[in-house]
């Protein structure tokens, strides 16, 4: 990852874990969704915003997730993104869960830029897109 990496601290609530006090695999997706949704609000930009002033939404074309160890119950996890590619109509993150210098989980999440309305594509506003391009 490089050094314009966005990190989100999260704490592991009861209600993120199985019977046996282990994330459940699909709320993994949740903490990546919301470092990415932080990593916007830290670049300045709202998602309500974007729909209201822009007509856009973001959803996830294309997820890889590799589970490579358990977080648990009531423990501190830092949750990564770093766009990796922005082009006009999605942009690539690579993200990570840590614990510590353990890394409990990694994906590639390919994001499309979508009409608000008609779900079809729509191009990311100039302004947002330039600073993703920076972003790497």
């Amino acid at each position: 990852m490089s050094l314009k990496t966005f990190y989100w601290p999260v704490r592991v609530y009861y209600e993120d874990t199985d019977a046996g006090g282990v994330v459940f695999y699909a709320n993994y997706l949740k903490f990546f969704e919301r470092a990415r949704t932080e990593m916007l609000r830290a670049l300045g930009f709202e998602q309500d915003d974007l729909i209201a002033k822009n007509g856009i939404i973001f959803a996830v074309r294309s997820i890889e997730v590799d589970y490579l160890r358990p977080a648990l119950f009531n423990e501190q996890i830092l949750v990564s993104a770093e766009v990796v590619l922005a082009k006009k109509v999605s942009v690539t993150f690579e993200q990570a869960i840590t614990r510590g210098d353990d890394v409990l989980c990694k994906s590639t999440v390919r994001i499309a830029c979508l009409d608000a309305k008609t779900l079809r594509p729509k191009e990311i506003p100039e302004n947002l897109l330039e600073l993703l391009k920076n972003e790497y």
